[in-house]
């Protein structure tokens, strides 16, 4: 390029590198008004914020240890952590681009003048060369700046997704050990229910032996002992399901959860409401949102490196070297522009920029799915936690028809059917209640899940 082109392009690269030294910022998030309030107002929670350990509020060491296993241990945090220390090598790389690129170069040769017959000495001579070199891009259009930002906004995108599986790590590792107890109890509750239900049948084949009942009577109450029987063994491998759950989430095989021993004999429970907090606090807590306003923002950025590549690459090298001739040195400027053929350029501009409006429907999407899965979450919690107060109620009631059946029946007032009747209809309503609260504490678990609680803690930190 001759000097007079350079100074006809000198005034239009300084109107350029004013127009675009700065990096785009990302469209605003704004989440609506409806989104920042309090949650649906019910009496199983409250507006108090939510705890980092939330897991804390059962008050159960052995759960602790589990947590703090499973954080300091999990396979996947493992993982993800690797790839954070990735995204954060990639910054330091994309930093380090807008720095100066130096280099020494050396070299050292002997010319032997017996091969050379026109040579007129035999004295062999030494011919070298070192020599430092620097090659420097100077960023007028902030095209290495925006990669710089991007790569950054990059590093929390990762930050922000071992977040979030800390988040599931926790809620995980406590559902596991929710279903662990609770299928122990369940275990508990119905092999009593069958071995009570076994002496009915012994003592109902004995009223058949006497004549004081038909096989009729006998054929409907080994039945019911059945049927509660075949109930135990769903929970059998429940629990086991949950031991290998445990195992795996602590990096453990499965098969070492066969020496674990719990003492658990119920599910935990919370004592007081939930907490919950509001909207706002939760989109500043959730993970998954952080994540997706760090994705708009390297999205931007890239829509800023995408633009510079519409103008013109100024680079700057030089040389300083001791030379067998002697010192010397050199300077090379080089302006480099894809011109006048931009469309690959601007086709890449436009590919940034669908980019960066799909990162800020993607923000939306994630704003949206968790007030629904709190909603939701809270709604399921609510709803199961009147539905066992009923159970409970109905428990009650069975049992007490149950004790007033055998006292008829054993009056001779009733028949011996109202007595297997009030049996199945114990059996069935204290199960039901088993169950019933073990779905609770699940459903207290999947809502802290929602609430993305868990993850600001010092347990198990990196």
């Amino acid at each position: 390029m001759t000097r007079r082109m350079m100074r006809g392009l000198t005034p239009a690269l300084a109107l350029l590198a004013s127009a675009c030294m700065s990096t785009p910022k990302p469209p605003p998030t704004v989440a609506p008004a409806s989104a920042t309030g309090a949650f649906a107002q019910l009496p199983v929670a409250s507006i108090a914020p939510v705890p980092d350990d939330w897991w804390r509020l059962y008050d159960d060491p052995a759960l602790d240890a589990l947590v703090r296993a499973a954080l300091a241990a999990n396979a996947d945090l493992r993982v993800a952590y690797a790839n954070l220390d990735g995204a954060r090598a990639a910054l330091r790389q994309a930093q380090a681009a807008r720095l100066p690129q130096t280099t020494i170069e050396s070299a050292l040769g002997v010319d032997n003048p017996a091969s050379q017959p026109s040579a007129s000495s035999n004295v062999p001579t030494t011919d070298y060369d070192i020599a430092a070199t620097a090659s420097w891009d100077i960023d007028l259009f902030g095209r290495l700046r925006s990669g710089a930002v991007a790569a950054r906004e990059d590093t929390e995108v990762q930050a922000a997704v071992v977040d979030g599986l800390r988040v599931a790590v926790v809620a995980d590792t406590v559902l596991a050990y929710v279903d662990l107890c609770g299928a122990t109890r369940a275990i508990t509750i119905a092999r009593e229910v069958a071995a009570i239900q076994d002496r009915s049948v012994a003592l109902v084949r004995e009223q058949l032996r006497a004549g004081e009942v038909s096989p009729l009577e006998v054929s409907q109450v080994a039945t019911i002992a059945a049927t509660t029987r075949a109930a135990i063994a769903p929970f059998e491998a429940q629990r086991a399901n949950a031991l290998y759950r445990l195992a795996t989430l602590q990096g453990r095989p499965p098969a070492e959860a066969r020496a674990y021993r719990f003492t658990c004999d119920a599910a935990p429970r919370l004592r007081t409401a939930a907490p919950v907090g509001d909207g706002t606090a939760l989109l500043l807590r959730r993970p998954d949102v952080r994540e997706a306003e760090r994705r708009l923002a390297a999205a931007a950025a890239r829509v800023g490196g995408a633009r510079a590549d519409l103008y013109p690459r100024v680079n700057l090298s030089g040389a300083l070297g001791l030379l067998s001739g002697g010192f010397k040195a050199v300077a090379t400027p080089l302006v480099t522009w894809a011109f006048p053929n931009q469309a690959p350029a601007r086709a890449r501009l436009e590919q940034a920029r669908a980019t960066e409006r799909a990162a800020l429907a993607g923000w939306d999407v994630a704003v949206l799915r968790s007030l629904r899965e709190v909603e939701t979450a809270l709604a399921a919690y609510d709803a199961e936690t009147r539905r066992n107060r009923d159970l409970q109620t109905a428990s009650r009631e069975a049992l007490a028809y149950a004790r007033r059946a055998g006292a008829r029946v054993r009056l001779g007032d009733a028949p011996g059917l109202l007595q297997v009747d009030a049996q199945r209809a114990t059996a069935a309503a204290t199960l039901q209640q088993v169950q019933s609260d073990l779905l609770v504490s699940q459903s207290e678990v999947a809502l802290f899940r929602a609430l993305g609680g868990g993850w600001r803690t010092d347990t198990g930190t990196r």
